[in-house]
């Protein structure tokens, strides 16, 4: 996710476009020099109503950056209540649980919450179709990786080994029935959001979505100069650039937002959340050897 930075504002978004904004002020001059030059004079579309084909697309880019943004909010919402929920699963591991000092009730405590930390970078890693071994080490051992290696949905695995846990924690006499249902509702919303998540992810944007408002966009710009250049001459690739720049930059950000779990800059910031439900269910069973806090890089939060 990008962060706010004033400073490099137009940089970034000058940036942004990249190589079709070069493309469209290489295209935008040459018309000009061609026009002046007595090539174009027949091709001035002075008289195509422009300003309704552009209005009609504006709708389009609207309609299309709604939806993409509704996916984009959703996932982040999402993700909220997975940081609330695993805030209250290891609130109620700490506090609710009661064990009177038994040895063998601080480990399963202590692995319980490991296990929730390991669930949220697992989540992460899924989303994102990457490995997450080197992510979940640092608080599952290696016997225990080496069983979810044959998993094909790891975050599920490592659920099934909490609700595993639970139980074991009723049979034993840590909590009663009703603790039981309170913690197993939080692993229930667990799920809810993961599924949630995956929704999103294996449900692309209808590819409609995609190549009709960039052809209506990329039609728009290659007209916009034959249009303007009777009337602004060589001013021309100042309004026609402005202008192109503007529903360029707009198609580009529906396109960004479709997938918020695309590992690009674009995403919400899984990484700096996954981070923070750890140090805050570290702190929960009182370690003080915390890791450090996922901050920006180059104006990014990962």
């Amino acid at each position: 996710m990008i962060v706010p930075q004033t400073r490099r504002l137009v940089f970034l978004t000058i940036k942004y476009v990249g190589l079709q904004l070069l493309g469209l002020v290489a295209y935008d001059v040459a018309i000009v020099i061609l026009y002046q030059a007595g090539y174009l004079k027949w091709t001035a579309l002075e008289q195509i109503p422009l300003s309704l084909f552009g209005s009609v697309i504006g709708l389009i880019l609207a309609f299309r950056n709604s939806s993409s943004y509704g996916r984009w909010w959703e996932a982040r919402t999402l993700w909220g209540s997975i940081v609330n929920n695993s805030r209250s699963w290891a609130r109620a591991v700490t506090t609710v649980m009661c064990g009177d000092g038994d040895r063998e009730f601080a480990q399963v405590r202590r692995q319980m919450v490991y296990y929730q930390i390991a669930w949220v970078h697992a989540l992460r890693q899924h989303l994102r179709l990457l490995e997450p071994w080197g992510e979940i080490a640092g608080v599952l051992t290696p016997e225990q990786i080496d069983e979810l290696r044959g998993q094909k949905n790891v975050p599920v695995a490592i659920q099934q080994r909490q609700s595993l846990l639970l139980r074991r924690a009723l049979d034993v006499g840590w909590i009663d029935m009703a603790q039981w249902h309170a913690m197993n509702q939080s692993l229930n919303d667990l799920v809810d959001a993961q599924g949630g998540a995956e929704r999103i992810k294996n449900t692309p944007m209808p590819r409609q979505y995609d190549y009709l408002p960039q052809l209506c966009t990329q039609v728009f710009c290659f007209l916009l100069p034959l249009v303007m250049v009777s009337a602004l001459g060589w001013f021309t690739p100042l309004g026609s650039t402005l202008v192109g720049f503007i529903f360029l930059a707009l198609d580009k950000i529906g396109r960004d937002l479709e997938d918020p779990f695309d590992n690009t800059l674009h995403d919400i910031p899984l990484t700096a959340m996954c981070r923070t439900i750890e140090i805050n269910l570290r702190q929960m069973l009182g370690e003080t050897e915390l890791p450090p806090e996922e901050n920006p890089v180059d104006g990014v939060l990962w």
